[in-house]
């Protein structure tokens, strides 16, 4: 039986938005991010795609057990894990053929002895932080780490990046500039020191769209794939399509009466007579308790509010006073478009406080993707 709450993804469309970066950038290499389960979007199906398609020359992740589920599924394209990686993990990182990203001279050595157990050499990029102070070697350390590097003589220094953390609003555009400066000069003091690295990146989705990319030959665009804008108040200069188009399905209709409340708490009453529906979605889902009495649905192209809070596995609508033409079965959009009607990831993102990637990140596993 078919899940009534489903996420279709468009693979057409997320191919569409990889040319549009790759053409913002000059013809730049591309590293489309696959991590968090490609943010919520199926990690296994869009890796895959995107190799059939040859849309970027790299993949990137997070954790050591997504790079692993790739390679046991046929991935075969380069793989960069952007975080640390505990040393725990490394054997399985270096036998999944995972590039590694390191910052520090601790994290450089204990890259070196795993991959002398592996008897392999083993490419490593060089993080540097520029200003993000999440992880990756001061600039002041850049050259001796590099050394570092290069002397191991089963390690070899592939890339060197940042990463920007202000690049998509406009107020950021100061610090940013300044980030991509500081990281063109520490480039430059590596190669000074270490020949010529084959990789260099700093361009998140903000710098693609809005940024001189400099010396740069190989971007890093995250959620401008996946169909959305890192700033959501922002202008929106790229022809961009939308990947995913979240479905549920309507599964009770009932007539209330005026005065009468609905849902956890009794925090909505209806004002006069009405119709509601239940649809069978919930936090439980990934549909945030947010958008409780706030957020709004799609049925045959036509808005309906939400009516109370959201519940793990119900939410509640509000049809109107009118006997409706909404019957149990009928599809209910959450995301995407029906009729000339369109609730985008951003209109969720503002309503919840949040970003567009959280959105779709929130999407649980039991939601069923559709391709």
């Amino acid at each position: 039986m078919p899940a009534p709450t489903r996420f279709h993804v468009d693979l057409d469309a997320l191919h569409h938005n990889l040319v549009v970066a790759r053409r913002l950038a000059g013809g730049r290499q591309v590293l489309a991010p696959v991590k968090a389960n490609a943010y919520g979007h199926g990690l296994v199906e869009v890796a895959r795609s995107i190799q059939e398609r040859g849309t970027a020359e790299w993949l990137g992740i997070a954790v050591t057990a997504e790079g692993a589920q790739l390679r046991a599924t046929g991935v075969t394209l380069p793989i960069l894990k952007f975080s640390p990686t505990l040393p725990e993990d490394l054997d399985e990182a270096i036998a999944a053929d995972i590039t590694l990203s390191v910052g520090d001279a601790a994290a450089i050595s204990q890259a070196q002895d795993a991959a002398r157990r592996a008897g392999r050499e083993v490419a490593v990029h060089l993080k540097i932080d520029t200003g993000m102070r999440r992880v990756g070697a001061e600039p002041v350390q850049a050259e001796e780490l590099a050394e570092q590097i290069v002397a191991a003589a089963n390690l070899r220094l592939q890339g060197v990046f940042t990463h920007l953390p202000i690049s998509d609003v406009d107020e950021g555009d100061d610090f940013t500039h300044e980030q991509l400066a500081r990281f063109d000069e520490v480039v430059e003091r590596i190669e000074a020191v270490a020949g010529q690295v084959e990789l260099v990146h700093s361009a998140n989705s903000g710098a693609v769209l809005g940024h001189d990319l400099g010396r740069t030959n190989l971007i890093r665009p995250g959620i401008m794939v996946y169909g959305s804008y890192p700033d959501v108040v922002g202008s929106h200069p790229a022809d961009l399509r939308d990947v995913g188009r979240w479905t549920s399905r309507v599964n009770f209709v009932k007539r209330i009466n005026a005065g009468e409340s609905v849902g956890y708490g009794r925090t909505w009453t209806a004002e006069r007579d009405t119709w509601i529906a239940t649809v069978a979605v919930g936090y439980g889902d990934g549909y945030s308790r947010l958008n409780s009495s706030r957020g709004r649905m799609l049925i045959g192209g036509v808005s309906y509010p939400v009516a109370g809070r959201v519940c793990m596995d119900q939410t509640m609508i509000d049809l109107g006073p009118e006997p409706p033409a909404v019957a149990v079965g009928d599809e209910v959009v959450l995301i995407g478009t029906s009729g000339g009607q369109r609730i985008g990831v951003e209109e969720l993102a503002q309503l919840m406080g949040t970003i567009t990637y959280e959105v779709t990140c929130l999407i649980a596993g039991r939601v069923e993707r559709t391709y």
